[in-house]
Formats: C-alpha cells, sequence, structure tokens
C-alpha cells in the first residue's frame, strides 16, 4: 500500500483497523446465526468464499477510498471465520472421539505455519509489493471455503432455554466491569491491542524503505522471510508458556510482554539491515513472548476470573477489547504517528519506532503499579485447561 499505491500513513492504518471495526460486531452477529440457524461449517465456508472474492477484487484497486472499503467487507466476512474455525474443529474433534485439550494445540500451530509458509511464497516469487499476494490468499480462502462444506455437520444445539439478544452478543460479560481488577485488565488489554497492530502495518514499509542504503541486503531483498522469524518464534514460546505461568503467574507474564514490546519497537529504532542485522532479527523473536505472553496468560486470567455462566462471553469481551477497540485504535494512531515524522515524504522510523516504543514503556511502568494480582503457584490447574 505505501511502496506500490503511495498511500500515506494514516490511510495505510485506517485500513489495517477495518479488522478492528469488524470485531466490534461480525464475530458475535455470526455466531448468533450459528448458534441458532445454520451449520457452522456452511457459514465458515461461505464466509471464505466472500473473502476469497473480495481480495481478488482488491487486487484490481488502486484509489484508497475503494480499496478501503474492499477491504473492510474483507474483514467483515474474515473476522467471525477465527471464532468459527475453533467452533467447528472442537465439534468435529468431539464427534470423532478426540481430546479437545489435548489434541487441539497441535493443529492449531499449523496455522501459524501455513502464515510462514505464505510470508515465504509471496517473498521467494517476488510478489511482496504486487497484487499477486491477493490471488494467493484469494485463492486459498476459496478452495478453504469449497473444503468446509465437505466437513462434517456442525448442527445448531437444540436448547430448551433461548439465550437473550444481549447475551449471545456477549454483552452479559460486561458486568466484570463492576470490579476494578477487572476494569484496569481490559483497559491494558485494548492498549495492548493496539500495540500490537502497529509492526503488522508497518514493518514491511519499514524495511523497504533501506533500498537505497542497504540495497543488496537480505532484509531489503526478503522482507517477509525477516519477518517471517516473527512467527516462527511465535511457534516456539506457545511451547514455554506453561512453564512460565506456574512460576511467575499471569501477572508478571503479561509484564514480560510489555516489555518485550517495548525491545521489540526499541530495536527496530537501532537496527538495519546491515550492520544492524541482528538487532532485527533479536526483535523479530522477542515478537513471540510479546504476543502469546499477553494473548494467551489475558484469555487464561478471564478464563479464570469470569463466572463459569458468562466464560463464553467474558472471551469474547477480551477478543472485543483486543481486536476490536485495541486494533482500531493501533491502525488508526500508528497511521497517525507515520505521518507526522514524514517530511517531504521522507520517513523518520527511527523517531516512529520509538515513539511506539515509549508509549509500551509507559504501559510497562503503569501497569503493576495498578494491576493488582496475586498468583497462587499451586493452582496450575489454570495452566492446564
Amino acid at each position: 500500500m505505501i511502496v506500490t499505491l503511495h498511500f500515506t500513513g494514516g490511510e495505510v492504518g485506517a485500513v489495517y483497523a477495518t479488522m478492528g471495526i469488524a470485531s466490534l460486531f461480525m464475530p458475535a452477529l455470526m455466531g448468533i446465526v450459528a448458534d441458532r440457524w445454520v451449520n457452522a461449517e456452511r457459514i465458515l465456508g461461505l464466509l471464505h468464499i466472500i473473502g476469497a472474492v473480495l481480495l481478488i477484487w482488491a487486487s484490481t484497486v488502486t484509489d484508497y477510498h475503494t480499496f478501503y472499503l474492499i477491504m473492510l467487507l474483507n474483514c467483515m466476512a474474515f473476522m467471525p471465520t477465527i471464532a468459527l474455525n475453533n467452533t467447528v474443529s472442537y465439534i468435529v474433534l468431539e464427534k470423532k472421539g478426540f481430546d479437545i485439550v489435548r489434541d487441539f494445540p497441535p493443529i492449531r500451530v499449523w496455522g501459524t505455519i501455513g502464515f510462514v509458509v505464505a510470508m515465504w511464497m509471496v517473498d521467494m516469487l517476488g510478489w511482496t509489493k504486487s497484487p499477486m499476494q491477493l490471488y494467493v490468499s484469494g485463492g486459498a480462502g476459496l478452495l478453504l471455503g469449497l473444503y468446509a462444506f465437505t466437513m462434517p455437520a456442525c448442527t445448531p444445539v437444540k436448547v430448551e432455554e433461548k439465550k437473550s439478544l444481549a447475551s449471545s452478543l456477549g454483552l452479559d460479560a460486561f458486568v466484570l466491569f463492576r470490579r476494578r481488577k477487572m476494569i484496569i485488565f481490559f483497559i491494558f488489554a485494548m492498549l495492548l491491542g493496539a500495540a500490537l497492530q502497529i509492526t503488522n502495518a508497518f514493518g514491511g514499509a519499514f524495511l523497504d524503505d533501506f533500498k537505497t542504503s542497504y540495497a543488496d541486503s537480505f532484509g531489503v531483498k526478503h522482507p517477509n522471510l525477516l519477518l517471517s522469524i516473527s512467527q516462527i518464534s511465535e511457534t516456539l514460546f506457545i511451547l514455554t508458556i506453561p512453564f512460565f505461568l506456574r512460576r511467575f503467574g499471569i501477572r508478571n507474564v503479561m509484564l514480560m510482554s510489555i516489555f518485550a514490546w517495548v525491545f521489540r519497537f526499541g530495536l527496530f529504532a537501532i537496527g538495519d539491515p546491515g550492520h544492524g542485522l541482528y538487532l532485527l532479527v533479536l526483535s523479530m523473536i522477542i515478537y513471540g513472548m510479546a504476543f502469546d505472553f499477553f494473548n494467551i496468560s489475558g484469555s487464561l486470567f478471564v478464563e479464570k476470573e469470569a463466572d463459569i455462566k458468562i466464560r463464553a462471553s467474558a472471551q469474547g469481551l477480551f477478543m472485543l477489547m483486543t481486536n476490536g477497540i485495541g486494533a482500531y485504535l493501533g491502525g488508526t494512531i500508528s497511521g497517525w504517528v507515520v505521518d507526522h515524522f514524514t517530511v517531504d515524504g521522507i520517513k523518520n522510523w527511527q523517531n516512529i519506532w520509538l515513539s511506539f516504543a515509549g508509549y509500551a514503556l509507559v504501559l510497562g511502568i503503569l501497569f503493576p503499579l495498578v494491576f493488582r494480582y496475586k498468583h497462587d503457584r499451586d493452582a496450575v490447574e489454570v495452566v492446564k485447561h
């Protein structure tokens, strides 16, 4: 968007913020449809096919306003598929007699591996700055959509007691805001959700701007390969979470995540694809801790603190704060920051990344001061489940 279509930082941030807008209501709405009327695997398939068509259409568009609208519609189709994919997986595994807790994570990790493979494929074929990458994702969405219709039927469950609309939308989880601890937690969940959007939106453009000073470097020639180290790190840090949660507790693990974001952005500020390549690689490795420790430990915290009757709604609220409001704020505000530090088309990336690092540092200082949570090292069952 920046290099080929010449969108501004604000426009790029706005496009990424469409994910947050869609996450505010579409997953809940599609969840209601799957719970009450239509098989989950059919909705999953239909949404992927719709998203595929929109991505292929986006590949032909060069003006910002049309592109923005198409990507908003695409996110409205795509964001519900994350939860629906889990729902379909759980139902099918259960029907086949598998242990969901034990057998699903090794399956889910292939999603991250697929992310890495897609990045490598686009990079190796030279499509990083080409609309051809939209054909790759569109083609994958079309195949997945068609495949979903061949999966075992995941019919709506007939229940005697009908859920209210508020309950289906997850609004009953807002009762958690009556507790000061949960208010603080959800506010920081939102603010860290904003941090997650920043490198997603601008990591590639940052590396591309070194094409004049480090034209022959690995990072400039293969930016997606370099960025994919973040996803590889993610798969590894997932395995360390049980140890860290048992040893240090959710509060300290989340604090590690916040300071990992400080280093993630700080290393981007001082690194480069030349002699500073090792700093960029280190930043990619740290991403695994920054992303996994916050998302998984945060989800476990919500699971432990919420009443059993509203656990699903509470998880939905957690996703709303991070992937919804947080993603929208992160995409929008990061675009403003990039434009603020852009003069005559030249971006001062060091100041941009240092601004983001400073933002994470403020969160890291405030979090332990305002969030009170006593860790019980004997409560290891939380980790297991």
